[in-house]
């Protein structure tokens, strides 16, 4: 109904379903959507400021806000949103791209201000022309980036962009707030997708894709490399231990046995976020222990091995007592005394 425009309807629906299911995650967060669309910002962004306290460890819902702050132009709140959003998932790829646009517009509101108190300032003119040009000069779906409002499990199927109110005039052209772009719902709430990582990347870094060019010019061709090692396949002993390293730390983490799932963690682990050790130990053990039930069941598992190092793929099932979930996930590990150990986790890709 949201993808054919029939908002009525599917905000009956929703309502309905929300009368004898009124914690459901993926409704609420539907509902919010249909509103959005419905241009109802405040009813809107109540909505998903209450499931960003029901279900603090998705973000979606904080990327939603930031859209519909983005479209109010309140860039502050729009900004303290997007980093929650990472700070739950530091693989939010469109979390990061959108925080970036907040930044520039933050950047361009600044540098108006600038000209405002001293109109020969030509360094703040010309700085907030670059900015002006950069966002002109982009492609439409980038414009409409900021601007979207993510279903679920769906983040890059979006529909085609709708615009939105353009920001308050400054004395120098700064750009408008981005179009806020609706997505089609989807089956199950789900972390976000991020770009793939690589496996010696650190957690924070592999929201953002990576690409290379090849270099130009007449040079003379140089003597053919050796080969790389392959990476091993799970087929080894080896490759059976990490595996069966990853189903323990699954199993701890569904038996609610937070020290075995926290040791399952090697001392170098790449905390997501950039928060302390002890600070992600204490949010996990929080996170853990006040569910009632927890399951973590590992399908479709892929292990490749490179000395004592190892990169898990897999695709990870998640419920709660709140929250059903399936997500991509990989797990980087190393080999500790003997034991293999996670030093890297990321969802998506």
């Amino acid at each position: 109904l949201v993808r054919t425009g029939q908002l009525a309807e599917a905000l009956t629906l929703a309502d309905k379903f929300l009368a004898t299911k009124p914690k459901d995650a993926q409704m609420r967060f539907l509902k919010g959507v249909v509103l959005t669309e419905q241009h109802k910002p405040a009813e809107a962004i109540a909505l998903f400021t209450k499931l960003t306290e029901d279900y603090p460890e998705l973000p979606e819902p904080y990327n939603n806000l930031a859209v519909l702050y983005a479209g109010q132009g309140q860039y502050d709140k729009a900004r303290a949103a997007l980093e929650m959003a990472i700070r739950t998932h530091p693989s939010y790829a469109t979390a990061h791209e959108n925080l970036g646009d907040v930044y520039a517009k933050l950047a361009s509101q600044s540098y108006a201000k600038a000209l405002q108190l001293d109109g020969a300032n030509t360094g703040a003119q010309t700085k907030l022309n670059l900015l002006t040009e950069m966002f002109s000069a982009r492609p439409s779906s980038a414009q409409a980036k900021l601007g979207t409002v993510v279903t679920p499990t769906a983040l890059a199927a979006t529909a085609p962009p709708k615009p939105a109110p353009a920001a308050a005039p400054a004395p120098a052209p700064a750009p408008a707030p981005a179009p806020v772009k609706p997505a089609a719902p989807a089956p199950v709430v789900a972390a976000a997708p991020a770009p793939k990582p690589a496996p010696a990347a650190p957690a924070v870094a592999t929201a953002a894709a990576s690409s290379g060019h090849a270099a130009s010019g007449t040079v003379s061709a140089p003597a053919a490399p050796a080969p790389a090692k392959a990476p091993t396949a799970a087929t080894s002993d080896e490759g059976k231990a990490v595996l069966a390293a990853v189903e323990s730390w699954a199993h701890a983490w569904s038996t609610k046995d937070v020290s075995g799932y926290l040791a399952a963690y090697a001392p170098g682990f790449k905390v997501p976020g950039g928060m302390s050790r002890q600070r992600w130990e204490a949010e996990r053990r929080t996170r853990i222990e006040d569910k009632s039930r927890i399951k973590v069941t590992i399908g479709q598992p892929v292990v490749q091995l490179r000395g004592d190092s190892a990169t898990v793929r897999f695709r990870q099932d998640y419920a709660s007592d709140r929250l059903h979930q399936t997500s991509r996930k990989t797990l980087v590990l190393t080999r500790t005394g003997g034991r293999w150990l996670i030093v890297q986790e990321t969802s998506g890709g």
